[in-house]
């Protein structure tokens, strides 16, 4: 990965969003929600008033409009704030 967040920053790949009802019944592009999670590819050093506490590899919940969507060899990804970050899922 050739990507380095600055400072409070995170890049987040965002877990895929659901196809399928548990009933089987197929869900169209359209109406389909973002993810509100996904897993930390690559953290910033943090600033001096805010410590770096997510690392890769975690899985998060972050806000439903939080971070800039980025397209990066046929991978999105969000860019956001470590304060976006709302939990790690353990």
């Amino acid at each position: 990965m050739n990507i380095k967040p600055l400072a409070d920053r995170v890049l987040i790949e965002p877990t895929a969003a659901e196809t399928r009802t548990s009933g089987g019944i197929i869900i169209p592009d359209t109406a389909k929600e973002k993810p509100l999670q996904g897993t930390i590819v690559a953290v910033g050093n943090g600033t001096k008033d805010e410590e770096m506490i997510l690392k890769p590899g975690d899985h998060v919940l972050y806000g439903k409009y939080a971070g800039t969507e980025l397209d990066h060899e046929g991978t999105k990804y969000l860019i956001m704030r470590q304060s976006d970050v709302v939990a790690i899922l353990g």
